[in-house]
Parts: structure tokens; sequence; C-alpha cells
């Protein structure tokens, strides 16, 4: 099979920190989701990005993958990819992929060991459940539209043997309140089931897209506004976005770079109520200009004749 550099994948360095592959996965979830990109192959694209990340974000799953590319590299990194014999995940627990829309790469690796052995046949079985990463915008979750997903549900034989897989599509309704990582189970919609027995249950499993202005705290948004020093100084009137319109909001006078803002009711929606929004200031000084602002600077500084080190100890 094909060996996936996940690194490549999502443009940035072995050796590169958390915050750097979260940075990259944001980037690109955003270029590639399938409802709004208008690149080739997007929704490919996209299941690639979600896949790295899927791998990177996990330190134990990453130390994994480091461990084969390493072996890989050492062997001449040609040719398809073979995991070496006897050779298991000691991080790939706890996720399910079937379904996931994921490489046989992936699966391959984390998982966990398959069912082997052909028993008698098994009549009257349930179907199969399915696990799968729905990827939802933030604006999904205040939205009153369905959404079209397609996903593959894997095909059993009546040995429990898998024998192919097949699409299936659904438009469904992103409830209010969701949270990332929460699971909405859509009964019946899973795998065949054996004989009378019913069809299994597909999982959906909330994957918020990385937003390029909010970060998100349980059911409130995060926004980091940059205002100038003048704004923060003397207090000004700003517009500040939402997920549905932009707002003015007053900032107060003498605000501190870090200060906080509530603006309640703007958040996400909650079965408990209205999150809220969160205005984060961020003092941002001009790029250096003339000689004349310079002068106006070199004033302040002797007028104010302030130290902001002064509590610092000696």
């Amino acid at each position: 099979m094909e060996f996936k550099d996940y690194y490549a994948l999502l443009g940035v360095e072995p050796e590169a920190d958390e915050a750097t592959i979260k940075t990259a996965y944001r980037r690109l979830a955003r270029k590639y989701h399938p409802d709004i990109s208008q690149e080739k192959d997007a929704e490919a694209k996209f299941k690639e990005v979600a896949e790295a990340w899927q791998v990177l974000k996990d330190p134990d799953k990453r130390a994994d993958y480091d461990q084969l590319r390493a072996m890989r590299s050492q062997q001449g990194g040609r040719g398809p990819f073979e995991a070496p014999p006897g050779w298991q995940p000691s991080g790939g627990g706890g996720f399910d992929p079937s379904g996931a829309g994921f490489s046989d790469f992936f699966e391959s690796l984390f998982s966990g060991a398959r069912q082997g052995g052909r028993g008698g046949p098994a009549p009257g079985r349930r179907g199969r459940d399915v696990e799968i990463d729905l990827p939802v915008f933030l604006e999904d979750t205040v939205s009153s539209e369905t959404k079209p997903i397609s996903f593959r549900l894997p095909e059993y034989n009546q040995y429990g043997e898998l024998i192919g897989e097949t699409t299936k599509s659904l438009n469904v309704k992103i409830p209010a309140g969701v949270s990332d990582g929460e699971r909405i189970r859509l009964k019946g919609q899973g795998s065949a089931g054996v004989g009378d027995m019913p069809a299994g249950d597909v999982y959906l499993r909330i994957r918020l897209v990385p937003h390029p202005l909010f970060d998100v705290e349980g059911h409130n948004l995060i926004v980091t506004v940059p205002v100038a020093p003048w704004e923060a100084a003397l207090g000004a009137k700003i517009e500040v976005p939402t997920l549905a319109s932009p707002i003015k909001v007053s900032i107060p006078a003498n605000s501190q770079s870090g200060k906080k803002l509530r603006i309640a009711g703007k958040g996400l929606p909650g079965k408990a109520g209205q999150g809220d929004l969160f205005v984060l200031l961020k003092v941002v000084m001009p790029p250096a200009s003339s000689d004349e602002i310079n002068q106006l600077w070199e004033q302040l500084a002797e007028k104010a004749s302030f130290d902001p080190r002064a509590q610092w100890s000696r």
C-alpha cells in the first residue's frame, strides 16, 4: 500500500510543535472543506488532511507513526509499504476508522487486530454500527438547514467477513448546541442486518472545523480583536464579528492588552441556553513611519514617566 507522509500533507516539518500542526490543519481544513472549496478533488484532500490531523494531534499515534516513518527511511523510502512483521501500535486504540473514509494505510496501522477465521453462518444477526467523523462549521450549529452527507458502509457476509462497501447519502439536521466530540445517533442507518434482524446505527462524531476568527470554549466563543494603542488608552467603539452579523462594542479607556469583554448571548446555542462571546483585546503597534510620529512617541514617553516593569523584584 502507499505510505502516507502526514507531515507533507499538512505542509509542516517533522519537528513541528503541536501549535504549528494545529494552525496548518485549520488552514487546510477550511481550504478543502467540500461545502465551500472550489479546489479540484477537495473532498479527497480534506479527508487526507483530516487523517493526518487524527494521527499527528495524538502524541501516542504520532510516536507510532514517527517510528514507522524512520523505519521506512532506513529502508530507502521507496516502493509499496507494509508494516514490519509483528509490529503493533502502542497508541492506536480507542478509534475505529471503519466508514470514516480514511486510507488503507491508516486502517492498517490504527484499527487494531481484525477478527480472523471462518465459523458457521450467523443468521439473525443485527447489522453493525458505524461511527463517522462529521466535519461541522460553527455556522452549521446555528443554522436551521439540513446538511447533506455521504459515507461508506462496510458490507459483511454471513460469516462476519468484510466483503466490500457501499456509499450512502443522507440529509442531516445538526442539532443546536452540539459540541466537538459529541455523538449523534442515526438509528437504523448502519450496515444491513442478517435475516430479519434490524440494521445497525450510524454514530456521527462531531468535529468542529477550526474557525479562522473564533476559538471555542464549551458554548462560549472567543475572538481576538486587534486595537490601536490610542483606542486602548482613550476608549473607542469598534465593530466586532459574530457568527450572525457584526456588532458594535465599546472599548473602555485605559484597557490593557489581554482584557476580556463579555458580550452575553452571542456564543453558541446550548441545552442550558445561549453561550457568550468574549472579546479578547490585543494592543497592536502601528508600523514604523515618519520621524514626526516617532517624535510624538518620544514626547509621550517623557510626559508619561511610566515604567511597565516597576513591580519587578530587584
